[in-house]
């Protein structure tokens, strides 16, 4: 009977799990996006929209975007979608402030944290002498974190 009893302890003691999963920490996870527009603005602010970094999640806002966009040229009919479903995705917008020279501006990675939602961009000069104001938007997964560029 003692014999049966100590297997059975061991059994039980070896069948316990000691990870504790209330304690796992969040691990960024980099996001795949898909490029709705690259481009850049007419570079007088005839648009007047400001550097920024938006999140668009609602397709009131997002119809209100790409309408002042269009303010003075037809910008959006080069994306490659406007029709977005906000149960499922994010737009990420984002626009420089103006340039005396022609520049690019492409979002390179966006990593998902436990808070936030960090972006890399990298800014590409040209050597064409134009004012412009570039700007990238891209579709990610559904979130409501807040975006913080790099």
């Amino acid at each position: 009977m003692r014999t049966l009893l100590l297997f059975f302890s061991l059994f039980l003691f070896a069948g316990c799990n000691t990870d504790d999963d209330s304690n796992t920490e969040f691990q960024p996870i980099e996001l795949m996006f898909t490029t709705i527009g690259p481009g850049s603005l007419g570079g007088d602010g005839s648009e007047g929209i400001a550097q920024s970094n938006l999140l668009i999640n609602n397709t009131t806002d997002w119809e209100i975007l790409m309408a002042q966009m269009d303010t003075t040229n037809n910008v959006t009919a080069g994306f490659t979608e406007t029709d977005i479903d906000f149960t499922t995705y994010s737009i990420i917008a984002i626009f420089l402030e103006t340039k005396s020279t022609g520049w690019f501006l492409e979002i390179t990675t966006i990593v998902e944290n436990e808070n936030n939602i960090p972006i890399s961009t990298n800014e590409i000069e040209s050597d064409v002498a134009i004012i412009t104001q570039p700007f990238h938007i891209v579709k990610i997964p559904k979130t409501d974190k807040p975006i913080e560029l790099e």
